[in-house]
């Protein structure tokens, strides 16, 4: 893949975004270094490559003889972290992640092998049942369990934090930062605080420590073996929080699909591998409720790493319309 071959451009919506794509040199070193590890696995490039540009990743398909396609990935500062973190997933979970062909952890760059059809096209093509969300989230919880002792290391990775007992100040920088922008939203958030730092105060002390979060857990970031097995990407939106804050997207994805019916019965499963260590039931189900309400806070302080520069009134009201969702009762 080297600088002259020719590339299919995809920029979707974000037609005028500037991206790292668009500059020179750059773009000559990543293609230089895309084709380097294509060729230290013995591979080949097959085609033209497809590249995928958004604020906040460069993605490139690339054709490879034999394999299909492997994937290119660059990441803005705010997510660098991801392919070192999804190397070292590769080693602690297998089972449930891919295994990077490369990884360059100070640019953020990452080569990832194809992981086959993804969760979200099988729901597009064909009859899902409610069962195939079960087991995405019953393996999913597993491997939050098996992944709890690394929590550290992923830390020492550059995966951020957004852990329980921290979560008041980071709602107080937010709103500190103009991201509530009326009168009203900032009256309404100084009612809510003294109630957010309860809700706060009740999770950590629900016994479920505070791990990985994959932050965006919808069905385009998933890929499926026999709507049984499954394997779990892009981890840039990652976060050390309570791993009950995962549930939200999924449920909420499930339910658009399936009605409001399945909720309840995602949660509990997903809660199946959480008992053995002793809570109970009702425990359990009260820190999904408080983890769902303030993994919306949780999603604007990802939204802000992401997109940092984000300062002007639409990214205040981004930010704001995350945090509103704050004042919703959890649907569980």
């Amino acid at each position: 893949m080297r600088d002259e071959a020719p590339v299919r451009l995809d920029r979707g919506r974000y037609q005028h975004a500037v991206t790292p794509w668009d500059d020179d040199e750059w773009r000559r070193d990543a293609r230089a270094w895309v084709a380097d590890c294509i060729a230290a696995h013995g591979l080949r490039t097959a085609g033209e490559p497809t590249v995928r540009l958004r604020p906040w990743s460069v993605l490139v398909r690339v054709p490879v003889e034999g394999a299909g396609r492997v994937w290119f990935k660059a990441n803005p500062p705010g997510s660098r972290f991801e392919g070192t973190l999804t190397a070292a997933l590769a080693r602690r979970a297998p089972d449930h992640v891919l295994r990077p062909l490369a990884v360059d952890a100070a640019r953020g760059w990452s080569l990832l092998p194809d992981g086959g059809e993804l969760f979200r096209d099988a729901l597009a093509l064909r009859p899902v049942a409610p069962d195939a969300w079960e087991a995405l989230l019953r393996q999913y919880a597993t491997m939050q369990r098996r992944l709890a002792p690394h929590t550290r290391q992923f830390e020492e990775l550059g995966v951020p934090g957004a852990r329980t007992a921290e979560l008041p100040a980071l709602f107080d920088e937010l709103v500190e930062r103009g991201t509530a922008p009326g009168r009203e939203d900032r009256r309404r958030f100084a009612e809510l605080r003294p109630r957010l730092a309860d809700w706060c105060a009740e999770l950590a002390a629900a016994g479920v420590e505070d791990g990985l979060d994959h932050g965006d857990l919808h069905e385009g970031q998933v890929f499926h073996r026999d709507l049984a097995r499954f394997t779990v990407f892009d981890w840039g939106d990652a976060a050390i929080a309570h791993p009950f804050m995962s549930l939200q997207v999924p449920v909420a994805r499930a339910c658009e699909r399936h009605g409001p019916e399945v909720g309840a019965r995602l949660r509990d499963v997903y809660l199946e591998p959480w008992t053995a260590d002793g809570a109970t039931g009702r425990e359990l189900r009260r820190a999904v409720r408080l983890a769902w309400r303030l993994s919306a806070l949780r999603r604007a302080c990802s939204w802000l790493r992401l997109f940092p520069g984000a300062a002007d009134a639409t990214g205040r009201a981004q930010s704001a319309e995350r945090l509103r969702e704050l004042f919703a009762e959890p649907p569980l």
